[in-house]
This record gives structure tokens, sequence and C-alpha cells, in this order.
């Protein structure tokens, strides 16, 4: 059950919020027959200051649907009462629907559950400490600025998080390290990691008959890896030597390696991977409160294929929620893109307000060498950890069915689907052969870890291998240990598993918005956790590019501490490469593959250096969302009670086409659209930039005016885009890029334009 009111049934995008107000009471008679599960009740911004009073209405709106003010109160998991307002509660249907039903509150829904989506990095994009300048340098690597993880807890032995050089802690920060199983405080916090807490209250409400596993450890400390990974990448101190068994090796280091790091345990080691809404609102709501100047979070719901229905309460509103009113407060939250690509509409994380990040490749890879029988060497993709291996080698057509020639032998087998790769490999590894080679049609790189020697390669390199092994009697390899390749030789390419734009809720709002590396990543992890080899791992997803950029977010805000959330993502889109740093084309992983367009990579990949002097900025506050609200279908009262302040729509209503995003994507041009915009002067005072178009294929653009001129008294400026198409067909989306420019700063967004003749 999932109610949304003040929504028409052509609404696209959903935020899920609600507000008190105890004026109206319904008084309703608890029904002991029916099963209670727990649901959120949303509501909004909140109403007054004090906490405790916050919660005290919280429990009088309860009340009205209990038999007593005792059943009321024992109802409730959480109250979110700092950032925003709201509670989680134990509720049957009957009573989730009177408060639905009550003018006051805007959604009520049910719990569901959430999933979780070094070495080189950093250097691969140009940010290196060496250098006597840069954004390192000029931000003091992040020092003052603490960054807040919402994820599966830390291991704060790792010396990722060792506080050697660091200064006090920030003055700004409230938070603190809570006590728990295997974590102390006094201990396990120092000046790196400033703030730790973890939830499961409710757990038996809201996952009954499924436990915590007895190894999870009932604190902060995460015996999954994941929380430890994305803070490394995100903030890691200096750590030198640092290697996945001798693979990725060099000096580890996170985006903002002076940054101070505050995690929020929300995931937990179970059957299903996954964080409850519940929890994770409550996070947001301390996080606020703690005084996070950034956060990153790397999980999301499931992929909306198709617009939100009010009724249905599927899409992922309760990231949307939490990060709305953080992004309210100046908090930038940065969230993964998720991990269903490569086909299009399955990015997810899609709010205007999120900075959504996709994940490329970079240019090291790991691979074996192949010295067969003849003397012939061939190089193969291979994470392989162990030692050389000579062995016999087999060609097996169905590795499935074709067994009896495995035993003691490396084997050769051709797959059509990437997932079968993993089968090839359990049927060679359960019939005791000792390796396995395995051609496929694409060549991207593969995150899997093995200590047996797993090779990939492309169906060509397979097809030569396959000629050999047919032209003797008794074909042979040597496999050699695992090796790192550094350098331009490997293209760069967005990878096959970072979910792909449209954005289905929103088509108009451009995601993803911005890519990072994210694959075959060195970072510090549980050394609990299986996949941990010395505490480090190698390892893939957009949970891996996500932190990244949240950490650049946070050097960046150390430049410019007065920038809304909206100008330092503007800064970070307009800014991107749409090549890779040595400019070669970026391709984007699939079948077949293709050169990247921003549903790929949306801006681009991720320019720090630049970014820190964009020039001009698309800056956005509450009355852009307001806008937005109203373009999408939300009435009056119900914006009121999302924002918090009373509120107007237009007549007619604001075009979603005019929100102040940096990129412009129009999906159904049939006649002229023209789509306004405006930016705001954050370089030098005194300047001119003028308009250069590169249109997509049979689009007309027209800017107006075609120059801005920016002075002390003219810091923002307005301009129109006239886009029509001369295509006397519907089309796909074909793409362009327009650009503002001084001469020095290049201010670039995508357009991204879908001709629509006749709407079938």
């Amino acid at each position: 059950m999932g109610v949304l009111k003040g929504r028409s049934k052509a609404c696209l995008f959903v935020v899920f919020l609600y507000i008190l107000n105890c004026g109206f009471c319904v008084f309703a008679q608890e029904n002991s027959n029916e099963k209670r599960k727990v649901y959120i009740v949303h509501l909004g911004a909140r109403r007054h200051d004090d906490p405790e009073l916050v919660s005290e209405s919280h429990h009088r709106m309860l009340e009205s649907v209990f038999e007593s003010p005792e059943a009321a109160r024992e109802s409730i998991i959480y109250n979110y009462h700092h950032g925003f307002s709201g509670f989680a509660a134990s509720l049957t249907d009957s009573q989730a629907k009177q408060l639905s039903d009550r003018p006051d509150v805007f959604s009520v829904t049910p719990n569901r559950m959430l999933q979780l989506q070094s070495t080189r990095v950093y250097d691969y994009l140009g940010l290196s400490p060496s250098l006597p300048k840069g954004i390192l340098h000029e931000s003091n690597m992040g020092s003052d600025l603490v960054i807040g993880l919402i994820d599966s807890g830390i291991w704060p032995e790792s010396p990722a998080f060792n506080d050697e050089g660091l200064g006090p802690i920030p003055k700004h920060w409230k938070g603190k390290c809570v006590a728990g199983e295997g974590f102390d405080p006094a201990k396990h916090c120092n000046k790196k990691l400033v703030g730790a807490r973890y939830y499961t209250d409710g757990w038996d409400e809201l996952f009954p008959g499924t436990s915590i596993s007895e190894e999870e450890f009932m604190s902060a400390r995460g015996l999954i890896g994941h929380g430890t990974v994305v803070s490394s990448i995100a903030a890691s101190s200096f750590v030198r030597n640092a290697s996945y068994a001798g693979l990725a090796p060099g000096v580890m280091r996170g985006a903002a390696p002076k940054a101070r790091i505050a995690m929020y345990k929300v995931v937990w080691d179970r059957e299903l991977y996954g964080s409850s809404p519940v929890h994770l609102l409550k996070a947001f709501d301390e996080a606020i409160n703690d005084g996070v100047d950034v956060l990153s979070i790397s999980i999301g719901g499931g992929v909306p294929f198709r617009p939100y229905e009010p009724t249905s309460g599927e899409i992922g509103g309760d990231i949307s929620v939490g990060s709305f009113h953080a992004v309210m407060k100046g908090i930038p939250v940065i969230a993964g893109a998720a991990n269903s690509g490569p086909d299009a509409y399955t990015v997810a994380n899609v709010a205007p307000w999120l900075l959504t990040v996709a994940a490329t490749s970079i240019d090291r890879t790991f691979y074996v060498d192949l010295t067969f029988g003849n003397n012939v060497t061939i190089i193969g993709q291979s994470q392989y950890t162990g030692k050389e291996l000579s062995a016999g080698l087999v060609y097996v057509e169905d590795y499935r069915n074709e067994t009896s020639s495995m035993p003691g032998k490396v084997i050769l087998t051709f797959v059509k689907e990437d997932w079968e790769m993993t089968d090839a490999l359990l049927a060679a590894t359960s019939n005791k052969a000792v390796g396995l080679i395995v051609a496929r049609s694409s060549d991207h790189q593969s995150d899997a870890l093995y200590e047996e020697p797993y090779v990939y390669v492309d169906y060509e390199v397979g097809a030569k291998i396959l000629r050999y092994i047919r032209s003797t009697n008794s074909p042979t390899v040597k496999i050699s240990t695992g090796k790192t390749l550094v350098g331009r030789p490997i293209a760069t390419k967005v990878c096959g598993f970072s979910s792909r734009g449209p954005n289905s809720e929103s088509p108009a709002i451009l995601k993803p918005d911005i890519a990072a590396p994210g694959v075959t990543i060195l970072a510090a992890t549980s050394e609990a956790f299986p996949d941990s080899f010395g505490g480090y791992t190698l390892g893939s997803g957009t949970s891996y590019a996500t932190p990244a950029v949240a950490g650049f977010v946070v050097l960046l805000k150390a430049l410019h501490p007065d920038w809304s959330p909206a100008a330092l993502k503007s800064a970070i889109m307009t800014t991107a490469w749409t090549t890779d740093p040595s400019g070669e084309p970026i391709f984007a992983e699939g079948e077949p593959r293709k050169l990247a367009d921003p549903f790929d990579y949306g801006a681009g990949l991720v320019n720090i250096e630049r970014a820190k002097d964009p020039g001009l900025v698309y800056d956005m506050n509450v009355d852009d969302y307001i806008d937005f609200f109203c373009a999408s279908g939300y009435n009056e009262t119900a914006i009121t009670t999302l924002v918090g302040k009373p509120t107007k729509c237009s007549s007619p209503l604001p075009s979603i086409l005019d929100l102040n995003y940096p990129a412009i994507t129009i999906t159904d041009l049939e006649e002229e659209v023209t789509v306004t915009r405006t930016v705001t002067n954050v370089g030098p005072v005194n300047s001119v930039y003028k308009a250069v178009v590169e249109p997509p294929q049979g689009v007309k653009i027209v800017v107006e005016p075609e120059t801005l001129v920016f002075c002390s008294n003219t810091k923002k400026l307005g301009f129109k885009v006239r886009v029509s198409s001369s295509h006397k067909s519907n089309t796909g989306f074909i793409f362009g890029s327009f650009t503002w420019t001084d001469g020095s700063r290049n201010v670039t967004i995508p357009l991204s334009v879908r001709t629509r003749v006749l709407n079938p």
C-alpha cells in the first residue's frame, strides 16, 4: 500500500513527504485482528525547532488511530525530527489508510528493501598531490569538512582511516561515535573517523522471520566490506604499499584525503543485502543534525521502468525525501545511478536535486601471459593472484555436459552471454580443471577475483587459441601470475553494468549527471569479509564511482563554501570531459559497443580541476524545485507540505523544460520549443561570454542573446534557446552540446533531442 495525495494521474516523479498538523483528528478503534506492518509517514518540513516538540506532535497524531496513548507510543520505531518531520510506526492497513486520509498528510508508504548498488583513479583524472598547485592543495584536501556515508558500516582499524597529520575536528561537527559490539568510540574513533552510528530499531517488524547473521557486529563496525570500501574511496588517508595480492600496487588515497568521515550504518549482513527506508531516513535525519557537509549514498530502490502511479508506492522516494531535506539545508547528496545497465531507462536516483553518478573504466587493466606449446604468447585479461601454472589445454564446446576431459587441464570454452562466464567457471572447478580461458563477444574489464587462473579473451583471440589446440596432439599452456598494465593503450569506457538513461520518471531531467571511474578500483575493506586480501579489495560498480565524486564535491565545497548544492553540481557537470583525459573517445560497453552519449555518462567524465573555476553556474533554490513540483502535477497544498512554505503555482503552469538544470533534454519535439535558463557569474566580475552550439543532427538551435555581459551590477543573466527540427519522421534521441565561452572557460551542457512528428 502506498498512498500519495495532491497529485494527478499523469504524475511522473515522486517524493514521499508528510507534514504535521494535529488540528484535525480522526478517532479510530484499533482492530486487534489486523496484521500490523511498518509504514513510513512523511511529514515534510519541521514546524518546530525543538525535536521533542516535533516528536510529541507525532505521538498525538498516532493517538488518533490507536485506542490508547500508550499503544500509540509503543507503535513508533523512529521519530524523524531533526532535518525534517515524520515517523516510522507499526500500523495496520486500516490505520495507515486513516492517517493517509487526513488532509494534513502527504503520504504513507510501506517499508521495503533498498539495494546496495584508488591507487590509480585520481592520477588518471589528473589529481596528483605531487603537483605544486591544484585543488588538492588549495582545498587543504578537504580537512575542514565532514563527509557522511550511509552504508554498511566501517572497519575502523584499516590504515585508510589513520589520522596522522590531521588537525582538530572541525568546530561545526556535532555528531558522535556510538558504542556497540566490537566498536569502542574511545579506541576506534579519531580525528579521521569522527562519527559512527547504526540503526536496527524495529528489525523484527521490518523483516519478520529474517535475522541478522551471527557474524555481523551490532555496531557501526561493518562485517560487509561495502561501507569500508566507499569510505576509503571518498576520503582514505595516504596508505603506502597498498595492493590486492600484488595487483594495483601503489599509494592508496581517497578523493579528499584529509576529509573527516562519518558512517551511518543501515545495511546489515543477512540473507539479502539491502537497507530499510525506515533506517535510511533516520540516518538522513541525524546526519543533517550532526553537521555533515556532503552525503554519499550508494543505495537505491528498484528500477522504475514505468511512470509512477500514485497507489503503487514503488519508486525510491525514501532517498528522495531524505536527500531533498539535506539539499535544502545546503548539503549536497551524491548517489549512484545503479548497476542495471546497459539497457535504456534503467537509471535510478533520478531526483533533480541529487548528483547521480555513472561508472567508467580507467586506463588500467590486469592481465596474464598465456604462453602456448608453440612458444606463442598472448595476453588475456585476468585478476589471477596465484602462482605461475603449466598444464595441458583442451577445448570444451559444451561445458555443461562435456566434462570428462576437464580434470587436471586448462579449459578453453566460448560463451554468448557474460553471465555464462560464472557458469563455465563453476563447471570447470567442480570437475577439477586447473584453469579456464573464456572467450566472449565483449572486451570489457571483468571484476571477478579468483585465486584460480581464470582468464577471459574476446572471440578473435579465442579463435586463435582454438586453432593452436587443433594443430597439435598435445596442446599446453603456461599461465603467468597476474600483472598490472597502466597507460593510454587502455581505452576508457562507460561500464556495461552502469545504468543508463533516459530518466523514466522525469524524462526532461537528464540522468545520470556525471561519470567517474568505477571498475576494478582498489579500496580498503573489512578484514572479516571473504573478498578481503590483507584488508584490500578490487571491486566494481556505481557504488565505487559515487564516493569518488562525493570526495570531489568535498574539495569543491572547501574552496567555495557559499555555493549551493545546485551550484556545486553545475560546476561539476559543465566542466566535464566528453573524451578521456588524454583526448581519446569514451565508448559505452554494450551490444554493440558505441561512442558514449549523455544517457551513458551524463555531462561526461568528472574533471574536478576545471570545476573549481567554472566561470558560470546554473544555480537552483527552493523556488526552482517548487516550479518543478508544479510542472510535475503536484497541487499547491501538496507542495506547501513538501517544502514547508505557502505555495501558489503560476498560471499557466511552469514548463519542466525550464527547470534551471545544466542540461537540456527535449523528449517530444514537434513544433519549435523555447527553453529558458539563467546563469550566475562566479568568475571574474567583468566577463563576456559568447554562445557556441554543436546542434544535434537535423536540429536547429538559436540562442538569444548570443552574448552575455557581466559586471559588478550584473551577476545573473537569463537567455532563451529556441529548438526546432528539420526531421520529417520520428527519430530517436540525437545529441549535441551548448557552450558559453569567455575564451578560457567553457561552460558546456549536453543537448538531447527526440523528434516526434506523430506520437504513437
